[in-house]
């Protein structure tokens, strides 16, 4: 094998333009889904120090980075599973799944999809452990989507209750500095409403997810960092529970942006696990 291209290239899946990058020259291969807002860019800098073992390809997940996504607000597994089959070709082996953030959530549930294609599972600060109900609501019911769509467009009553719950210190203030971070601008709150609405299917059941690894003997690894707000170490621990011998947990002294060459070895040490 002699793959090592690092610039962004595409392929046409249905109306689509699907964006990826493929690097490293391993026989090993590793799909790599990004984190909300970023791109398949981010995983460059594991080109380094892991390029000789593995074969990565990295997806700009729909409403993100060059992929132009024109299947409406609809992306499903199957779809991102033909999308991978079509770069490495149908009918290949299994692979494994590095997933950073929102990335995790979709590493889940191709997973859950999957069972027997997916031998392992790198998790990054992982979504999906845990079912945030305002989520769930804004992506799982019609009324609630439609008031998700209301408040990208109107967000300023959804300001002032963020204010008052901090106030009451209902919300802490790094939360609240989060949503701002997103939604006071826009274009970004519409591309959060996109984003999140594109990829509702992506709702892992945990239970379901539980009983595939322990029957598949499935190996993940999950890496957490101490101080992330949004994404707790207790939620992978909690998932961990009776499934200890296929699942590794790893806690930095970091936050949430763990995706990061100062912690490549660290990364690199998990997928090699």
């Amino acid at each position: 094998m002699n793959i090592k291209i690092l610039e962004t290239i595409s392929i046409i899946y249905k109306h689509s333009r699907i964006s990826y990058r493929r690097f490293g020259h391993g026989d090993k291969i590793l799909v790599c889904f990004h984190g909300y807002g970023e791109d398949a860019g981010s995983f460059l800098f594991l080109e380094k120090i892991l390029g000789k073992e593995f074969d990565f390809i990295a997806l700009d997940l729909p409403f993100h980075g060059s992929t132009d996504w024109k299947e409406g607000l609809l992306c499903t597994g199957d779809d991102l599973m033909n999308i991978i089959d079509q770069i490495i070709g149908y009918g290949s082996k299994s692979f494994a799944i590095l997933g950073y953030s929102m990335g995790g959530r979709v590493a889940l549930q191709l997973l859950q999809a999957n069972p027997d294609r997916i031998k392992k599972l790198i998790l990054i600060a992982p979504d999906g452990l845990h079912h945030n109900i305002w989520h769930q609501l804004s992506t799982q019911t019609t009324i609630g989507n439609t008031l998700f769509s209301y408040t990208m467009n109107q967000p300023y009553w959804m300001f002032s209750l963020l204010k008052l719950l901090t106030a009451t210190k209902l919300f802490n203030k790094s939360i609240v500095n989060f949503v701002h971070y997103y939604l006071d601008d826009p274009d970004s709150r519409q591309l959060l409403y996109k984003r999140w609405t594109a990829m509702r299917k992506f709702n892992p059941s945990l239970s379901l997810l539980k009983k595939i690894i322990a029957e598949k003997k499935t190996r993940i690894s999950m890496l957490f960092g101490k101080y992330d707000r949004v994404i707790l170490t207790k939620r992978g621990l909690k998932f961990r529970k009776n499934l200890e011998a296929f699942i590794r947990i790893t806690e930095l002294e970091a936050g949430h942006q763990l995706l990061k060459p100062k912690y490549a070895d660290d990364i690199a040490m998990l997928i090699r696990s």
